[in-house]
């Protein structure tokens, strides 16, 4: 393949989840350029945190550089520290456990719910009775929404206070969702969230945390704008993080959470079309189809019983790369991570399992009628071979 055909091929490639901006976008930011914040913070931060914490049923948001410095702070202000565990989901990415790694707690991995892939209560009530009887020091718990589905928090929620252990949502994917009757965010000490440029809705990069607390949204402000005391000068009495939105990508996300309803919509019909498309298929089903009325279906993944199907995951994702579609498995569990080789885990399988069966499929609100026509013509492809 020459370079140009490479480029061409690279520019003409159909991703997971593009960013969904237009018109709406640009005027926003046109709004907070010629308002001259042109800086950090400014008016657009402040009412797209008023924004989110009223989406989130929340009293408090805070606007930050990425859902990884929320989670961070959030974690600091859990009491996770050296010497403490903060537990986290072996199905999920990376920044969940980093960001936990970042304060010096010790991570402790637990595994998932098979239908769901989100942190199994029955492994996490196992895992903390374990660990305190071993007299281990529970800083958090770490709940994460996977794909846009909310965790199973009626259950998870009393288990944590029952425990007087601090339970922190990593929301970051399930913006827009809801947890019976109750919205993605408002569940937990404090929640975080991610607009990273795949999310269902982004700021280009940026994160925010949200929670009902005053004091902890008021330390999280401080902490995050390199914890500068109130004085004429620059003084300083602790450590702080340069963690703060900017204002012109706040007016950003103010433009996309106004749209947020129309483009969770586009995404649950991505979501219905390739259950249609994947019917013919016995060995093939669509992830967390059960229940999901209450996801925002941020991405759609497929499951692949090789017993069934003449093809394995890994032969689908190979097939669809060379059609153009980016594909990817579900998160390799983290105890399977270099990384964190040798970290304390409490799993059945179930991530393992989904990890080696399942296949995220392009699920943006962003994608053409031509983007989705050529995905069909690749389903269509693998079925008939």
């Amino acid at each position: 393949m020459t370079e140009v055909s490479r480029r061409v091929s690279e520019a003409e490639r159909i991703y997971l989840s593009s960013p969904d901006v237009g018109d709406d976008e640009r005027a926003a930011l046109l709004r907070a350029v010629d308002g001259g914040w042109i800086a950090p913070l400014g008016p657009e931060v402040d009412a797209f945190e008023r924004e989110l914490a009223a989406r989130c049923g929340r009293g408090h948001a805070v606007a930050l550089s990425s859902g990884t410095a929320a989670l961070h702070l959030a974690l600091l202000e859990a009491g996770a520290r050296p010497g403490r565990i903060v537990i986290v989901p072996t199905m999920t990415f990376v920044a969940t456990a980093n960001a936990a790694h970042y304060t010096g707690a010790q991570v402790v991995f637990v595994d998932c719910e098979p239908e769901t892939g989100n942190l199994s209560p029955e492994l996490l009530q196992v895992a903390i009775e374990t660990l305190r009887a071993e007299g281990e020091d529970i800083a958090a718990v770490v709940p994460v929404d996977l794909l846009g589905r909310c965790a199973d928090y009626s259950r998870l929620e009393p288990l944590a206070a029952h425990y007087r252990i601090p339970l922190v949502s990593d929301a970051a994917e399930s913006l827009g969702a809801n947890h019976r009757g109750k919205p993605a965010g408002s569940f937990g000490q404090s929640a975080v969230l991610s607009f990273n440029g795949n999310k269902i809705i982004t700021t280009s990069g940026g994160g925010a945390l949200v929670t009902d607390d005053e004091v902890l949204a008021e330390r999280v402000r401080y902490l995050s704008t390199q914890a500068r005391q109130p004085a004429r000068h620059y003084e300083h009495s602790e450590i702080g993080f340069n963690y703060r939105m900017s204002n012109l990508l706040a007016a950003l996300g103010r433009a996309q959470l106004s749209r947020l309803e129309s483009m969770m919509a586009t995404r649950r019909a991505h979501r219905e079309h390739y259950a249609e498309l994947f019917a013919q298929a016995p060995g093939i089903e669509i992830f967390q189809r059960d229940g999901d009325l209450s996801d925002n279906c941020w991405l759609t993944a497929i499951l692949v019983d090789e017993s069934v199907e003449r093809w394995d995951a890994d032969e689908i994702v190979s097939s669809f790369a060379a059609a153009g579609l980016e594909t990817r498995p579900l998160w390799k569990p983290m105890h399977l991570q270099p990384v964190f080789r040798g970290r304390r885990s409490f799993t059945d399988g179930s991530a393992e399992r989904l990890f080696r069966t399942g296949i995220t499929m392009p699920s943006g609100s962003a994608l053409t009628p031509t983007e989705l026509n050529r995905i069909d013509d690749a389903v269509m492809e693998l079925l008939k071979r």
